[in-house]
């Protein structure tokens, strides 16, 4: 498989991650509307904002939604190396509470840079308060 052609030379910077999120996810990832990208060395961060296409019928944001922002804002902070990525292995995601009635701010941190695959956890809490409302664990493979 040819290695992608990317925008920018690694690692994803601040100044690069707005481009760099514009062309590594598809387009249905990128109408979840993440926001306010922070990135460096080994981490990442962004705002998921609660929106009507995004909740269930009783009101709290779905989970599938949420586990694909976590796995989003993983991948990011994967591609603060100056190695790709090949994609996500495992990711295990428990919600602790209902997300509802507030923007979610979700952080994750690679734990270990291996050769073969790299290890992160992810933190997605209510972005007015700080309530935890879930915690992922993620593989990827390089």
């Amino acid at each position: 498989m040819p290695s992608p052609t990317l925008p920018h030379p690694l690692p994803i910077t601040d100044a690069t991650v707005l481009e760099m999120y514009g062309h590594l996810f598809a387009p249905w990832v990128r109408e979840l509307g993440l926001c306010e990208f922070e990135v460096g060395p080994g981490r990442a961060r962004a705002l998921l904002p609660q929106g009507e296409a995004l909740k269930l019928y009783a009101g709290a944001v779905c989970g599938q939604a949420i586990m694909a922002a976590v796995d989003t804002i993983v991948t990011l902070a994967m591609f603060t190396t100056d190695r790709i990525p090949k994609g996500t292995v495992y990711q295990h995601t428990h919600f602790l509470r209902p997300a509802v009635n507030d923007d979610f701010r979700i952080e994750a941190k690679v734990l270990r840079f291996g050769k073969a695959s790299a290890f992160a956890e992810a933190r997605l809490t209510l972005a007015a308060g700080g309530e935890l409302v879930a915690v992922a664990s993620s593989e990827f493979a390089f």
